[in-house]
């Protein structure tokens, strides 16, 4: 069995922003649409998931860099693997090809929870991803608890909707980075700069009807967001590195 899967994906015009770049929440999307076809090939996709251990799959963190924005119509070749399980989690790596040279890479933590308690599976009993992951190919990152600022300077608020939910019922994971992109108001970012990195750390799920309250600072090229529910309770963090173009 392959270590690997590999799919090509366009950038189309509902992924580009107002300075024609690839939206951080669509290059999450980018990486979360190939890691759900990987997980169809390896039969562990969420349906599959569900049937066979009552379980669903949750992203706890995730990152990503570029080396230079993806723009629309781009086409790109998103490659994925697994490095195995260890206990209740995974990792998927994630190498990004344009026009055959690679222009970023990702990594996110992957959790199987109980659909209905939400209690933490252990993976290591997937028979499924025994001798299927990547090697080699392995990436030394490892996603820790995103750095935060010692004070915010600004909050927003985000009522949470219908759009914003997925298949499992909860807000998906990559509309937390719209949540964050939106609050920070990221429009200021100018034509000569792109989003070089960004990381999310997931804390606790939201659901349509939520209302959350999204803290904000800027330090330079770098910007942090952290997202609370109405009972202060943590939901996300967030932070983003601007390059130069």
């Amino acid at each position: 069995m392959s270590t690997f899967y590999e799919m090509e994906l366009r950038v189309d015009s509902r992924d580009v922003d107002l300075f024609n770049q690839c939206r951080p929440s669509a290059l999450l999307g980018l990486l979360q649409e190939a890691a759900t076809q990987a997980a169809l090939a390896l039969g562990v996709s969420g349906p599959e998931l569900l049937e066979k251990y009552n379980c669903l799959w949750m992203v706890t963190r995730s990152w990503a860099e570029l080396d230079a924005p993806l723009r629309w119509n781009d086409m790109v070749r998103v490659k994925t693997w697994h490095r195995g399980v260890s206990g209740v989690s995974s990792y998927r790596d994630f190498d990004i090809f344009r026009e055959g040279k690679p222009v970023g890479q990702g990594v996110m933590q992957w959790v199987m929870v109980d659909a209905d308690s939400r209690q933490l599976y252990r993976m290591k009993d997937l028979t499924e991803f025994q001798g299927t992951d990547g090697g080699g190919l392995n990436k030394s990152v490892k996603l820790r608890r995103v750095p935060l600022p010692d004070a915010f300077d600004g909050r927003a608020r985000r009522d949470l909707r219908y759009s914003d939910t997925d298949i499992n019922g909860h807000v998906n994971n990559i509309h937390y980075a719209d949540f964050a992109c939106d609050s920070l108001h990221l429009e200021r970012m100018g034509r000569d700069k792109f989003v070089r990195s960004l990381q999310i750390g997931y804390v606790n799920e939201c659901r349509a009807g939520e209302t959350i309250w999204v803290d904000t600072a800027v330090r330079g090229d770098d910007w942090f967001a952290r997202g609370e529910g109405e009972d202060g309770e943590k939901r996300f963090e967030f932070s983003l590195t601007l390059g130069d173009l």
